[in-house]
């Protein structure tokens, strides 16, 4: 009977002590994880207690079955994307980092911060983070059809994009650019504009993405002095000369992601643009040249009027412009694009959304599941 009540105490300190040292674990991580620099963010900005919700290591175990790695999304060069499901049936996407160092650290908690104050139909919708884990969690709403990249890039033949649907998704992330630069109540730079970072939802709108290297900025400033981040062949030259990245640097990226629309081409190629490897300088030349019409894509060219195209072309040239100060903005860009938009009227024949398959399951990309420093892509697929 000794023997049996001494088991028992025995088992019973066992699972005591388990239990404290993993709390004290999670403690440890939650520490090193950036939650005390959370809670600073949320001292100097009440409403961020409200947004942002703190998951346990337990409820995200449980939605991933415990990251099983069916469950992956998208691998990135810094982390991996899961697919989730939370206690009340919701659907989410779950970024895990790879590897944790301060400079991450800081990339995570500003990702949760911008994020936790974005509203915008067309921003990916943050619900929370982790931070007692080994590396930091971050929990957002689950967008099934990709991203825009593999949709431009699909090889297997089975999606056809329309011209109409094109322009949609442009307009749509001029639109979330539009609001992060001058609608929300400190301008956000999002500093990383590229197709792999443009998610599509069920309907095909575009949610623009991965803001772990995005910044506010003071009304009164008109740049930001920083390390050059961003991926090669969507940064913008001056700012890679001067280090200064200004609102219009933004409008560069985009002029990309809009070259990209309108030719079906990647932003980097070594074999499709001869020596100028670069869309963007591909994409002026033949402006320059008058044969800007043999580069877009064929569905484009077939469903779009000579007008209409160059219209879109000749602001994706302004927004492509060296001087940063001669490219408009992107209010200005929205608006020209809502307008083409709206004036465009498709043949009844046309593909359209509905003629869309829809993914069965998202695989190989979900965006950038992590931001890196300087995250220059020298290879033909800009989301590795």
């Amino acid at each position: 009977m000794g023997l049996f009540f001494l088991s028992v105490i025995s088992y019973a300190l066992y699972k005591i002590i388990k239990k404290t040292k993993a709390k004290k674990r999670k403690q440890r991580f939650f520490k090193r994880n950036g939650g005390l620099l959370l809670k600073q963010q949320q001292e100097t900005d009440i409403g961020l207690v409200d947004k942002t919700i703190l998951f346990t290591s337990k409820e995200l175990g449980k939605a991933t079955d415990q990251f099983n790695e069916n469950r992956i999304l998208g691998r990135g060069g810094q982390g991996t994307v899961y697919k989730g499901m939370l206690a009340d049936g919701r659907i989410v996407a779950i970024k895990k980092s790879k590897v944790v160092d301060e400079s991450q650290l800081e990339d995570f908690i500003n990702e949760v911060v911008i994020l936790s104050q974005v509203n915008h139909r067309n921003v990916v919708k943050l619900l929370g983070c982790c931070l007692e884990t080994e590396v930091p969690l971050l929990v957002s709403e689950f967008i099934p059809n990709g991203t825009l990249y593999d949709l431009i890039q699909d090889e297997s033949g089975e999606l056809s994009v329309s011209l109409s649907m094109r322009l949609q998704i442009a307009t749509e992330v001029a639109g979330a650019l539009s609001y992060l630069h001058s609608a929300t109540s400190i301008p956000i730079y999002h500093r990383d504009v590229k197709t792999t970072n443009i998610l599509l939802d069920e309907k095909y709108r575009a949610k623009v993405s991965d803001f772990g290297t995005s910044r506010f900025v003071s009304i009164d400033q008109t740049h930001l002095t920083t390390l050059v981040k961003g991926t090669f062949g969507y940064l913008d030259p001056e700012y890679f000369q001067s280090s200064q990245f200004t609102e219009k640097s933004d409008v560069y990226s985009f002029g990309v992601v809009l070259l990209e629309l309108l030719t079906s081409e990647k932003p980097i190629s070594f074999t499709r643009f001869g020596e100028n490897r670069n869309l963007a300088t591909y994409f002026m030349l033949a402006m320059e040249e008058g044969h800007v019409m043999s580069i877009f894509d064929a569905t484009v060219v077939k469903e779009g009027s000579r007008i209409e195209l160059l219209a879109i072309a000749n602001l994706a040239m302004r927004c492509l412009n060296f001087n940063g100060k001669n490219r408009p903005t992107m209010k200005e860009v929205a608006t020209e694009l809502e307008g083409i938009r709206l004036s465009y009227v498709p043949s009844t024949d046309q593909i359209n959304f509905g003629h869309v398959k829809q993914h069965e399951e998202v695989l190989l990309s979900y965006g950038d599941s992590t931001s890196t420093s300087t995250s220059f892509t020298f290879g033909d697929n800009p989301s590795r």
